[in-house]
């Protein structure tokens, strides 16, 4: 099997496992909830049960491996959080049956990985926290990053669904998987469905006599709402926005259900994180969509554990990129 290809098949693997997971940690949360006696808990348990199952599959499947991931086991190794504990382990045993809590913490601790130039994965388990506490969209997304591009991508959307008429406020039963190589173009797949042929998925020009439609969050501080609104103003063709969290935003206009995902700096020390981007960047821009910084600059993921040399994020289909990126510049936002 060729490299990226075997690097590909370890990621949709890990991605797909790590999705029913959290999928059956969402499922549970009045249970964890009950077992942790804390209100946020589900997340944090989906969150490190994912990030256990994707450092166990890609150990099986490449041997050594570099991740850098955005948990580490230190808040389950305080015993005050016992609890918390033994939900993730019963949640890592929906797919790894015999872990034991030793297997769990090790797994975690993986993705304490070095960025290294010669290539390394990142990894953020779950995507989307509130979404994902709201029994909506969040997602799950691993990259492969080399020589400081995103090149191997798998986006694990557990809720999304594939018809565009279907709500996004509520979850899909079966889910969607992005994938992509560099160079060769994004598909989707059902992630409950490791047997189906991936689609390509192609994204169209943005047809200048519609309306644009925007990805806008469910949550409000994630990006500076009222830029975002006054660059619509400028444009002048505002659509309805497709409201949901997580990097499910970056599929989204990858398969053409939106135009643009913005994601404005909140505050001019902002640094994005590069698990927040690097798959969701890779699928868009290999379906067909621009995505740069507001400045036009391509997104540089060599640099650590953050894009400290962009200022947010544009991701658009061509025709609609040109125009926020103009606006951005009319208007003086991030200067």
């Amino acid at each position: 099997m060729h490299h990226y290809a075997r690097l590909l098949a370890a990621a949709s693997e890990a991605v797909s496992l790590a999705g029913s997971v959290c999928r059956q940690v969402q499922q549970s949360l009045e249970q964890v909830r009950a077992i942790t006696k804390d209100d946020k808990s589900p997340v944090t348990v989906a969150d490190l049960a994912s990030q256990a199952i994707v450092a166990r599959i890609l150990a099986e499947r490449l041997g050594n491996f570099e991740l850098v991931g955005e948990e580490d086991s230190g808040f389950l190794r305080d015993p005050a959080h016992a609890p918390h504990l033994a939900a993730t382990v019963e949640a890592v045993r929906c797919a790894w049956p015999d872990a034991t809590e030793s297997d769990v913490l090790s797994a975690i601790d993986k993705g304490q990985g070095n960025p290294a130039p010669a290539g390394f994965w990142t990894l953020d388990p779950v995507d989307g926290t509130k979404g994902f506490l709201r029994g909506q969209q969040y997602a799950v997304s691993l990259c492969f990053i080399e020589r400081g591009q995103p090149t191997v991508g798998a986006l694990g959307c557990p809720n999304l669904p594939r018809d565009f008429g279907a709500p996004l406020d509520l979850a899909d039963p079966h889910g969607c998987l992005y994938t992509s190589i560099r160079g060769q173009g994004a598909f989707e797949r059902a992630l409950d469905n490791p047997g189906e042929a991936p689609v390509r998925i192609r994204r169209l020009d943005h047809d200048p006599d519609q309306p644009i439609s925007v990805c806008a969050s469910v949550e409000k501080e994630h990006s500076n709402v009222s830029d975002t609104d006054r660059i619509l103003q400028h444009v002048g063709r505002a659509g309805e926005p497709a409201r949901l969290d997580s990097q499910a935003k970056y599929a989204v206009v990858a398969r053409g259900q939106a135009d643009a995902y913005l994601r404005l700096p909140t505050r001019k020390d902002y640094v994005e994180k590069i698990w927040d981007h690097a798959a969701g960047a890779l699928i868009a821009s290999e379906a067909g969509a621009s995505v740069t910084d507001i400045f036009g600059r391509d997104l540089d993921f060599s640099h650590g554990r953050g894009l400290s040399r962009n200022s947010g994020v544009v991701c658009a289909a061509p025709r609609v990129h040109a125009l926020m990126l103009q606006a951005i510049e009319h208007l003086g936002i991030g200067r």
